[in-house]
């Protein structure tokens, strides 16, 4: 299996990225379809084309025959339908290992310890967005595959197969080998196929909520901070304003206080003349 160590470094640089749901694609991917199909499908389909039999010596109709049936083999379509579904992952780990050594080579010129991963104008990381793009793409592929497997080979493998044209003489009955098994293949594809486009589904939802939920966090801080550094920026200004109030009350009753001794000066003062006044005064004799 050393022709196979590639796909350690394609699952360790994807799992570094990857949620939970991305993990569940790779585990179908690695099992379900390279798997089974490099140690199962190589025995059913290998034999195909000498076993496919028809009722005639004419030389070239079995030929013609054999590829109306099957315009391509169906083990060699998964493995085309293996290799597209891969194009967007290698292309994804190509991009981050790019990224990563990028990022060493900075931190290595400008000596920084902390390392920050670079954003994008609407705030999410670069290697994600290539992340989302990645899942997009790898989505519409499945599908794509998904629709042209069943318009290849439909949902079934027939036993029999009616061929007419050149270079065969007359209606041609031909007949395929172990065709309930190859249905039964058929089949098991389709359901992974489904099954991995619907996790490749339900994991571009969960990004796509995630970062929005991620963005509603970010809003709703800036607006306790900016609520409070206007709570801030008021505290100053009332201090000011009290520190007003109470030297005009201050003034005021001084002025009060000085209105009220001066009063009572005068008072005294008054006093004090009325009674020299009647003390200067001769008493009246009647």
């Amino acid at each position: 299996m050393g022709e196979w160590s590639f796909l350690s470094d394609w699952l360790d640089s994807i799992k570094t990225h990857a949620p939970m749901l991305g993990r569940v694609w790779l585990l179908l991917m690695m099992i379900f379809r390279i798997l089974v199909l490099a140690t199962v499908g190589s025995d059913i389909f290998e034999d195909e084309q000498e076993e496919f039999a028809c009722n005639t010596l004419q030389p070239g109709c079995k030929q013609v025959c054999y590829n109306k049936a099957f315009p391509i083999s169906p083990y060699r379509f998964w493995v085309f339908h293996i290799v597209f579904l891969s194009v967007p992952s290698l292309l994804f780990v190509v991009y981050a290992v790019h990224l990563s050594s990028k990022d060493e080579e900075t931190q290595e010129k400008i000596g920084i310890i902390q390392r920050k991963e670079p954003l994008a104008s609407d705030g999410v990381p670069r290697i994600q967005q290539c992340y989302i793009v990645h899942v997009i793409l790898r989505l519409l592929a499945e599908v794509g595959l998904v629709v042209s497997q069943y318009l290849i080979f439909g949902f079934t493998i027939e036993p029999q197969f009616i061929c007419t044209g050149f270079p065969c003489p007359h209606t041609v009955d031909c007949f395929v080998s172990r065709p309930m098994e190859k249905t039964v293949f058929l089949m098991f594809y389709f359901v992974v196929s489904i099954l991995s486009a619907l996790i490749s589904f339900v994991e571009l939802v969960h990004i796509f909520k995630k970062i929005y939920s991620h963005r509603q966090l970010k809003t709703f801080e800036k607006e306790n901070r900016s609520n409070s550094n206007y709570e801030k920026g008021r505290e100053p200004h009332s201090v000011q304003l009290l520190d007003k109030m109470v030297m005009v009350n201050l003034t005021s009753n001084h002025s009060d206080v000085d209105s009220t001794h001066k009063t009572k000066s005068l008072g005294s003062s008054n006093s004090r003349r009325s009674s020299q006044s009647s003390a200067k005064k001769p008493p009246l004799n009647i």
